[in-house]
């Protein structure tokens, strides 16, 4: 018997033949391993593009009988995209559910790695023990770029404490300013904002992903008047999987 990462039980008795995914990082990354062993997957879930199984809708509205009927051996969620209701309701009707938590970019690595070892009872893949050399050295660089990452608008809201993203800048050497006291002071992951107060904020760049709010060249940039703008993959500021070992040269960039 194994734990899941807030400690609940977990019994794999063979190797994991039929998976829903509520996770789209995650998604991706059993798929570059057994694509076949996806039953279920979210409206979200976007990678592979050619994948093909059932779509179970969003992250926070899970078709819940509709994954029953999948009779899956295993359901994968997350503590901060899925709610916890449903994965209550799903092991209640009988259905087993995986749940990670993640909020740096080792606590990635070390729950796709539990994941892989004791839940799916599937080989790792090869890029996961890369992502390990490249992202969890032991010193972080010195800071070279200050940034705010919005990742939605009407209302605005930023990356802020505690989260895989600001972990992941950092430790390309870039400072997430949200996550400072001075501009978050209740140290809350994903706070509102304004785009005043994001552009007077003091950043060297406001960073615009294509999601989950899909900024684009009309929408988004003219929002700021003072601080310059980049439009950024969201996959490789947001994702943890497959997406790692590209985001390390990305970011570099």
């Amino acid at each position: 018997m194994s734990h899941d990462d807030l400690g609940t039980a977990f019994t794999a008795r063979a190797p994991a033949r039929r998976v829903v995914s509520l996770v789209p990082s995650i998604t991706e990354s059993l798929a570059d391993v057994r694509a076949e062993a996806l039953v279920g997957v979210t409206d979200w879930c976007t990678r592979p593009v050619d994948l093909a199984c059932a779509r179970i809708r969003g992250t926070k509205n899970p078709d819940l009988q509709g994954i029953e009927r999948l009779r899956p051996d295993l359901v994968i969620a997350n503590k901060e995209e899925n709610r916890r209701i449903d994965v209550e309701r799903l092991r209640a009707r009988g259905v087993p559910v995986w749940v990670t938590d993640i909020e740096s970019v080792p606590d990635a690595i070390r729950s796709l790695e539990r994941l892989f070892d004791h839940a799916l009872r599937w080989p790792r893949p090869d890029w996961l023990g890369r992502a390990r050399e490249l992202w969890c050295g032991d010193r972080l660089p010195p800071v070279t770029r200050r940034v705010v990452v919005p990742i939605w608008r009407d209302p605005w809201m930023v990356v802020g404490s505690r989260t895989f993203t600001g972990d992941l800048l950092r430790r390309r050497g870039w400072e997430n300013v949200w996550a400072l006291e001075t501009h978050n002071p209740e140290q809350k992951r994903y706070p509102h904002s304004t785009a005043e107060a994001i552009d007077s904020a003091g950043a060297d760049v406001v960073l615009l992903p294509d999601e989950p709010y899909v900024f684009t060249p009309e929408d988004g940039p003219s929002s700021f008047v003072r601080t310059p703008t980049e439009l950024v993959s969201g996959r490789l500021l947001t994702w943890y999987g497959p997406s790692l070992v590209p985001a390390w040269s990305s970011l570099e960039r």
